[in-house]
């Protein structure tokens, strides 16, 4: 059975969450410190990226409403094996 296509928006959602829950109350120097931190906000990441490329798979027309999707795509790359 295929997953609803909203679910991975849902994925999305909140993982950007648990970043801003993460990083709050954190400066530049305190996360850059905080190596439990940095590992966690990569993790999330890795899923908003893996949500957006299934969802893209999945149900393009969907994915195509999402704006600069793939520099999202980018930018996961970049931060996870950059």
């Amino acid at each position: 059975m295929l997953r609803d296509p909203r679910a991975y928006l849902w994925d999305v959602k909140q993982a950007a969450e648990a970043i801003q829950q993460f990083t709050t109350g954190l400066d530049t120097k305190g996360y850059a410190e905080d190596a439990l931190v940095r590992a966690a906000v990569e993790r999330q990441f890795e899923i908003i990226g893996e949500a957006l490329n299934r969802l893209s798979k999945v149900d393009p027309e969907m994915a195509d409403r999402i704006p600069h999707l793939r520099a999202i795509f980018g930018f996961k790359n970049v931060f996870i094996h950059g």
